[in-house]
Formats: C-alpha cells, sequence, structure tokens
C-alpha cells in the first residue's frame, strides 16, 4: 500500500494526472460550446418558422423556448431579447442572399461579369431565371425569411427597407443592367431599359408569390416563365 502511495504521489505522476484533467477539461468545454452553439442555431431556426408563419410581433420568447424545448430563462442565455434574435436572423438571411443571389452583386457594366455572357440568348436567359427561382423557392432560409418579410413589411420599417431592396430594387436593377447589355450587344432594340426591366421582372415576381402559395405548381409556373422569356425576346428582339 505504501507503494502504490508513492507511485500516487510522485512528481511525474501528478504532472501526467494534471495534464490529462487539463485535456478532459479543454474536451469538456469544446463540448458545452458545441451544445450552446447548437441550441442557439435550433432557437433561430424555430424562430424563422414561427415568424414565416404568424410574424415577429405575433411570436413571444415563451413560444421560441417551447418550440426548441428548454426555458424562457435558457433562451436568454443565448439572446438577449427578441429583437436580437430577429437581428440575427436578418445578418445571416443577408448573408446567404449576399452569396448566392445572382441580384446581390451582378454588375452588367463590368468586362469581368459578361465576359462568359456575349450572345446570351432567350433559352440562356430563361435557364438563368429558372435556375435563381429554384433556389430562392428552395432554400428553406430564403424561402422562410421571404414569408417573413411578407408578412411584417407593414409593420417594421427595417424589414419594410430590406423587402424593397431584396425584392424589388436588387431585381430591377439586376434586369435593367442585363437590358442595357443586351442592347449593346444588339440583341434587343433599344429602349427604356427601366421599363423592359419592369415588364420582365414583375411577372416573375407574381409568379414566385404563386408558388409560395402553391407549391404544387412550381412546374407550370417554370413553363410560364420559358415562355415569357421567349415572348419577351420577340417583342424586343432587334
Amino acid at each position: 500500500m505504501k507503494k502504490i502511495k508513492n507511485i500516487l504521489t510522485n512528481d511525474r505522476t501528478v504532472v501526467i494526472i494534471g495534464k490529462s484533467w487539463t485535456i478532459l477539461s479543454l474536451f469538456q468545454e469544446r463540448a458545452d460550446d458545441m451544445e450552446k452553439n447548437n441550441t442557439r442555431q435550433e432557437i433561430l431556426e424555430a424562430a424563422l418558422d414561427c415568424f414565416s408563419v404568424n410574424g415577429y410581433e405575433a411570436t413571444s420568447i415563451s413560444q421560441l423556448a417551447e418550440a426548441v424545448g428548454i426555458r424562457k430563462a435558457s433562451l436568454y442565455s443565448h439572446f438577449a431579447s427578441k429583437q436580437d434574435i430577429l437581428d440575427t436572423i436578418v445578418e445571416t438571411v443577408l448573408k446567404g442572399y449576399a452569396d448566392h443571389s445572382i441580384f446581390a452583386h451582378a454588375n452588367w457594366d463590368d468586362p469581368k461579369f459578361t465576359k462568359n455572357k456575349t450572345g446570351m440568348n432567350a433559352e440562356d436567359v430563361a435557364k438563368l431565371v429558372q435556375g435563381q427561382l429554384r433556389y430562392i423557392l428552395h432554400d428553406p432560409h430564403i424561402s422562410k425569411s421571404r414569408k417573413m418579410l411578407m408578412i411584417e413589411q407593414f409593420r417594421n420599417a427595417e424589414l419594410a427597407q430590406l423587402q424593397t431592396k431584396q425584392n424589388y430594387e436588387d431585381v430591377l436593377n439586376y434586369f435593367m443592367g442585363m437590358m442595357r447589355f443586351l442592347i449593346r450587344e444588339g440583341t434587343l432594340k433599344n429602349a427604356d431599359p427601366e421599363i423592359m426591366a419592369a415588364q420582365f421582372s414583375s411577372p416573375i415576381t407574381v409568379w414566385i408569390n404563386l408558388c409560395d402559395r402553391e407549391s404544387e405548381r412550381e412546374d407550370e409556373v417554370m413553363e410560364l416563365v420559358r415562355k415569357h422569356v421567349m415572348q419577351f425576346f420577340e417583342i424586343y428582339r432587334k
């Protein structure tokens, strides 16, 4: 017994045990951080679900806590307030929009952007638009955030501005740039690019709203988009 005691109290053994304890503590801290991050993400997902159906104002902190399966007090260890949750969702949505949307950073006056678009025809444009529609209809965060903005645009000034930017200004500016490019290319007639862009994009916006309400009509909408683009090019072809 005395020999065992000496081994356990040996300085080297203490150092080894101390290092092991430090490593175990680090693992535990990382596990705790991962669990906290997972819970935080679950809160954001639940909030986006609720906000996109009921709206921000109609959703309470208690409802969010219940949806995640935690106590209301525990939720406040992750977010300071419901506004903090909304701000985080908006920031996340904006990043996703900037990373994936064709409307976010397009510059039709930049030769680098247009170098692979020379000779673009009606079929190319139709496929481009259809691809973007499928993305914004099927990406769960983009889809839910769009519905949230539709609900909250008349209640929340900040979300109203975001709705205008993403679903009007950026879209119109993108297609205005496209029209100017196609006019320069000699593909389309020389007409007012802003009016052309409005004529081109307005039906598409209507069809996105239709798919949000009746998702089973997506194939029908995709065909309408193709026909719309073809007819638009017929009307404005030079």
